[in-house]
Formats: C-alpha cells, sequence, structure tokens
C-alpha cells in the first residue's frame, strides 16, 4: 500500500499536466519507471485511462501490470468490443477475472457479455485466443458452445451413419451444428479451429462435455471454478458474504464477542488500485477517527481488514463486481454501518472509539450496526428466492 501511494503521489501533477499539455505530459511519463505509469494509468479517471495508456511510451509493458479488475473496468470503459489491444497485452489471470468479474449474472454465465468477450479475444489474435482458453476451465467453454451449437460425435464402426444436416467438422468425428437457423458461427469455429491445431486435447474435451454431459452439472462446476478463483481475489462466496447481516439477539447487542481481539488482518494482493480509503477523510465516521488514534501498523492491518469487510458487503448485496463504482459505495456503506456498532459498543462497555477497534473485529461492528440501523440496509431478496417463497407458500396453501 504504501509503494502504491507514494507512486500516485508522484504521478499526480502529470495527470494535471495531461489536460493542459500532452507533448509536456508524454516526455515526463518516458521518465517514469513502470511502477509509476501503472499508477498514472490507475489514478486517472475512467475516462482518461486509454488516454493515459496513449502517452506511456511501451503501452503493452503496463497492461499486464494493472491490477486484474482495473484492467476490466478499463476494458469496459474503452468499450469491450474495442478492447482487443489491451486483452493482447493482458496475463492469462488478468483475461480471466475479466470474465468472472462480467461475464456471469448471478450463479451462470451471461450468454451475450460471455459471447462478447470471446469475440473481443479472437480479434485480439490466435495466440490471445488459445491463451484464453487454455486458462478458462473446461465447464466454462462448454457453456460457450453449448449455447451456440448441438454436437454429435460419429458413432465408431457405423458406415450407416449420417452427419446432421448443416452440421460443420473440423476432423471427421465431432460434428457441429447451430441451435438457431443462420446463427454466425465464424468466432466459435474460429476457437475450435485454434483449439484443434494448438491443443487437441483440450479441443476433444470440451467437444466430449458438450455431447455427454448436463448443463446444470456444467454450471455447477462452472461455479465452483470461478467462485475459488474470485476468492482469490478477495471476494467471498454469497454464503460466506451474508454472515455479515447475522441475526444478533437485540438483548444482546451490547455484549463484547467473547473472543475479543486487536485488527487481524495481512497484507494480499489488491485485485484493484486503492492508495487510501476515499471515505477516511470524511469525519462522520466514527470508524475512521477512530483510525487515525491508531498505531501506523495497526493503521495498515485495518486498511486491509476493512477491505476484506467492503468486499463481503459488495457480494452479500450482489453489486456488479466489474463496476468500478462498486468498491467506493461499499467502503462507504461499510464504514456507515460498522460505525454505529463501534459507537454503541463501545459506549455499551465504556471503552474509547480507539479501544472498542481494537478489541472487536469489523464483522461483528458491522452485525451490530446492522441492527441498528434505522434504514433496511440488507440487501433485497433475489427474484429466485422470492419465486421459491411463492412456491411454498402456494404448497403450504394447498396442503391446509
Amino acid at each position: 500500500m504504501t509503494d502504491r501511494l507514494s507512486a500516485a503521489q508522484r504521478v499526480r501533477p502529470i495527470l494535471k499536466l495531461a489536460r493542459e499539455n500532452r507533448a509536456s505530459a508524454r516526455s515526463q511519463m518516458s521518465d517514469l519507471s513502470l511502477d509509476e505509469q501503472v499508477a498514472a494509468v490507475c489514478e486517472a479517471p475512467m475516462a482518461w485511462r486509454n488516454r493515459i495508456l496513449e502517452l506511456c511510451p511501451e503501452p503493452e509493458a503496463i497492461v499486464p501490470l494493472l491490477p486484474e479488475a482495473e484492467l476490466c473496468f478499463t476494458c469496459k470503459e474503452v468499450g469491450i468490443d474495442d478492447s482487443s489491444w489491451l486483452l493482447e497485452h493482458a496475463t492469462e489471470d488478468q483475461i480471466i477475472a475479466c470474465l468472472d468479474l462480467d461475464a456471469w449474472k448471478g450463479l451462470t454465465p451471461d450468454r451475450a457479455d460471455l459471447d462478447r468477450w470471446v469475440a473481443t479475444l479472437a480479434e485480439a489474435g490466435d495466440p490471445t485466443l488459445i491463451r484464453a482458453a487454455r486458462s478458462m476451465d473446461t465447464e466454462l467453454l462448454a457453456l460457450y458452445l453449448r449455447a451456440h451449437v448441438a454436437v454429435d460425435l460419429k458413432p465408431s464402426g457405423d458406415e450407416d451413419w449420417q452427419p446432421p444436416e448443416g452440421g460443420q467438422t473440423l476432423d471427421g468425428q465431432f460434428y457441429y451444428v447451430a441451435r438457431k437457423p443462420n446463427e454466425d458461427l465464424a468466432v466459435l469455429t474460429r476457437l475450435l479451429r485454434v483449439l484443434f491445431e494448438s491443443d487437441y486435447w483440450l479441443y476433444f474435451r470440451i467437444l466430449q462435455s458438450v455431447e455427454e454431459e448436463q448443463q446444470v452439472e456444467l454450471e455447477e462446476w462452472a461455479l465452483r471454478w470461478r467462485t475459488g478463483r474470485l476468492e482469490d481475489l478477495g471476494f467471498p462466496s454469497w454464503d460466506r458474504a451474508m454472515r455479515i447481516y447475522g441475526y444478533l439477539r437485540s438483548d444482546r447487542l451490547g455484549d463484547l464477542p467473547p473472543n475479543a481481539q486487536s485488527i487481524e488482518s495481512s497484507e494480499w494482493p489488491l485485485p484493484v488500485w486503492i492508495t487510501d480509503l476515499p471515505a477516511a477523510a470524511d469525519h462522520r465516521f466514527s470508524l475512521f477517527r477512530a483510525v487515525a488514534e491508531l498505531a501506523p501498523e495497526e493503521r495498515a492491518r485495518f486498511f486491509y481488514a476493512f477491505i476484506n469487510l467492503a468486499n463481503q458487503v459488495a457480494v452479500a448485496d450482489r453489486s456488479d463486481l466489474a463496476d468500478a463504482e462498486t468498491l467506493p459505495k461499499a467502503i462507504e456503506k461499510a464504514a456507515r454501518i460498522s460505525s454505529l456498532g463501534l459507537e454503541h459498543l463501545s459506549q455499551e462497555n465504556a471503552l474509547s472509539l480507539s479501544e472498542g477497534l481494537q478489541r472487536i473485529d469489523l464483522q461483528h461492528l458491522f452485525r451490530v450496526g446492522v441492527h441498528l440501523s434505522p434504514e433496511d440496509v440488507r440487501p433485497a431478496p433475489h427474484p429466485s428466492e422470492l419465486e421459491e417463497a411463492s412456491s411454498e407458500l402456494a404448497e403450504s396453501e394447498v396442503d391446509s
């Protein structure tokens, strides 16, 4: 965090100069280290990201150094359809993070978004397309194919077998046919051809999955892989994240948790560019007033613990993780609700705010704050949950 902050402070004058004199800004940018150029790109407003990249002497050297989520934000700002040059230079981890963050809706891949990303990867060139395919789990690849084509495997030894009408094949064994009449399969065919020529085992595996495996099984395994990768980026599963909204007895809200402990959190690679908490300067929040009284090493631990809480809020609230505004909003909510919990517990136990922060973990502060909040801060039920509840109610009425 310290390195990012110092780099950000050094490049901010250049960002201001870029608005007034691009030639001078380009000259100064060439004197920066790669890390400082990354800071310049990430510190720039989203609308300026592409322009700042253009000022870098070698933008292709900067792209793979961007935090994973920041690359996703940048691609969306540029326009996914126009971001092939970014993906061409992205790492495999960055590419998969883009798909995990933006190509899903709820618990399943979003066909339109996944199609858009795959098409852009194809536009970036065959080397990028094969790198991406090898990095994706086979279940997600199979779901992408299954959304567009049906697959038939030629039976061994059956000389009378006829391929499906309109079927295409690359190897004389697997035949695929569009599910919709006149659907353009150019990108899909290019993907299969690249795999057939460069990685036949993966080609065979995904076509076999499309033909044999059940849709629900593919979706379940794809979700498992995605959940694990997002956890590596600091985003917990929805079930785990919802613990921050867990029930507490109203007559026990002032009780200290049994395992009261100081702030515990280690440094971890953040997928977003953040050098300070956006709401930290807002003294309305008692949480940040308490942080100001902590020792430097405790403030550093608090930073990562608080980002972890904000990520839990974002996931539990089903916020769009591919939206650059999601984390700032989650940070503001986490600070506001946790401050309520901190004030209540500190007052009930005769502690100063800083003492309360040192003794009570942030998740518990947030849970207490949720119960004290004068407004409805819990996430709204998902449509699927409402549908399930409605079905259960209808069944109970029938039984009665």
